[in-house]
């Protein structure tokens, strides 16, 4: 295949993960919506490490990760 470098690394990635066993953790969403979320392993440990740190459930953690607000793009210089 003929594509960039990065492209290359971001397929190499895919078919690792892929090729791993991915651990599923069901949660509710801050709108009741139920969720989903399929992690790699290396995710799911560091989940893990997370939710065992505020002493509650991976779920919970997601479900409170939620509320998080997504961080605004950075305004651009204006061009004089």
């Amino acid at each position: 295949m003929n594509l960039p470098e990065d492209e290359r690394g971001f397929l190499r990635d895919l078919v690792k993960a892929s090729r791993q066993k991915s651990h599923h953790v069901n949660w509710v969403d801050r709108d009741g919506t139920n969720r989903l979320t399929t992690l790699t392993p290396a995710d799911a440990t560091r989940l893990n490490t997370m939710a065992s740190r505020l002493g509650t459930s991976k779920n919970e953690v997601l479900r409170q990760a939620a509320h998080i607000p997504n961080k605004k793009p950075a305004d651009r210089p204006s061009e004089t």
